[in-house]
């Protein structure tokens, strides 16, 4: 060959593309997979609070309970409106269940139920002496509310279910009780705070809550932080 023609060969070899390899700088080199996070533990199992006895029903009316609990704030924000069919579950004396009447209206009503004959006598009395017509007293049971089918646009448990002694058979037959669309408010004293001074028995964190509700078919649609011991936690049907 002569020197002309390997001059001629060597030139064409170097002019030849290299293949096109992408080096990535240090930080966009593709991680190494994570390792799996630890999934949060599961709320721990929880023994229903034994049921308020009516020799108690004075606790439910004592004065301070205004200040503690702000019930008007609570039913503020439950935009209960004239016309609405609302159950007062565990409703004891009425104590709730008399600030719900002018809300629902005479188009309206308020189902007021609860375990013990001897609340509903109290409350019955209440609801005679002020002068109210669309307050209606129902006798529950543990695993049943008492109330209509397919009827409630608001249930409402203000320090109530944590009580319940069949919590699940008792939320199936709130279930078949409420209208389409309609909400359970439950109002449960702050287990995760220390400072709320009540028996823990009688508390529950909003984890427990949600666990459980979600076990019976509802989901947390609304939360509102603005009672001074109380979580006041709302649920829909998914």
């Amino acid at each position: 060959m002569s020197r002309l023609a390997l001059l001629l060969a060597l030139l064409l070899a170097c002019s030849r593309p290299e293949p096109a390899v992408e080096i990535l700088p240090v930080d966009r080199r593709p991680a190494a997979p994570a390792a799996p996070t630890a999934q949060a533990p599961a709320p721990a199992a929880r023994t229903p609070a034994p049921v308020m006895s009516y020799l108690g029903a004075d606790w439910l009316t004592r004065a301070e309970r205004i200040a503690e609990e702000q019930p008007e704030v609570m039913l503020d924000a439950l935009r209960i409106v004239p016309g609405m069919q609302v159950a007062d579950i565990g409703a004891g004396v009425g104590y709730h269940a008399l600030r719900i009447s002018p809300r629902v209206g005479a188009a309206g009503k308020v189902h007021a139920t609860d375990l013990q004959p001897e609340m509903l006598e109290l409350l019955v009395a209440a609801v005679r002496e002020a002068g109210l017509r669309n307050v209606e007293a129902v006798r529950s049971s543990d695993r049943a509310t008492g109330l209509p089918d397919a009827t409630i646009d608001l249930a409402l448990m203000v320090d109530v279910y944590h009580e319940l002694a069949e919590p699940a058979a008792l939320m199936r037959d709130l279930r078949r009780a409420m209208a389409p669309g309609g909400r359970i408010a439950l109002v449960e004293f702050r287990g995760e705070d220390p400072d709320v001074p009540i028996k823990e028995e009688h508390k529950m964190t909003v984890a427990q809550v949600d666990a459980e509700l979600e076990a019976h078919g509802l989901t947390r649609c609304e939360r509102y932080d603005l009672l001074p011991w109380q979580h006041l936690l709302v649920y829909c049907a998914r």
